[in-house]
């Protein structure tokens, strides 16, 4: 990925939050942009997104994601298979997003005794956090909404991936709107979830 520094770090930030929401959005994202499009020239460590076969399993695996996150109670269970899923996506991407400091893991020693494990620690550190506040926010906004709010919410974190991936890739400044909007979003849910649980005055 081309220019500056702290560009390279909005890429791998926004689609790190990204796979947070959906893990395979920015994955198949940066497979086919750098495959199909050229909007991506992505390093040798992290070619096989590339890869047709990968592409294939991503693409049926984000169909199966976008099926099962919008049927209450599957959508739970769903979030609870992504636990590992949504972080070791945002690693990845956004290792790729500063990919001058990350390598392939080939040699598990050089790679800890470096700093090239870091960029894939902050990914997966980002993602996961968007991944926990949506995976407690929704069994509550599903058991308050008899589970209308199932597809309804998971709609809105694929359009929310889907921008931020592509935000990400063509205009990485944007990422910083699409953050803040992302974190006011998640505490507006977490306190609209609080209020709702309070047990009412008698």
């Amino acid at each position: 990925m081309r220019g500056g520094r702290v560009l390279e770090i909005l890429t791998g930030a926004g689609l790190a939050i990204a796979a947070g929401m959906n893990a395979y959005v920015p994955l198949l994202a940066l497979g086919v942009a750098d495959r199909f499009i050229g909007a991506v020239d992505l390093p040798a460590a992290w070619q096989w997104l590339s890869n047709e076969w990968v592409l294939g399993v991503l693409g049926l695996l984000l169909v199966v994601e976008i099926v099962a996150d919008k049927i209450p109670l599957v959508d739970s269970v769903n979030d609870w298979l992504q636990t590992i899923i949504r972080p070791t996506s945002g690693g990845i991407v956004f290792g790729s997003g500063v990919a001058s400091e990350t390598v392939a893991v080939t040699d598990p020693a050089e790679f800890f005794s470096s700093d090239r494990w870091v960029p894939i620690a902050i990914g997966a550190g980002l993602a996961l956090t968007v991944h926990v506040v949506k995976a407690l926010a929704r069994p509550a906004l599903n058991t308050l909404t008899a589970g209308a709010a199932a597809p309804v919410m998971s709609t809105l974190e694929d359009i929310g991936s889907v921008l931020l991936t592509l935000a990400a890739i063509v205009l990485p400044i944007l990422v910083i709107a699409g953050v803040v909007f992302v974190v006011v979003a998640g505490l507006f849910v977490v306190r609209r979830v609080r209020r709702t649980r309070r047990p009412t005055p008698v």
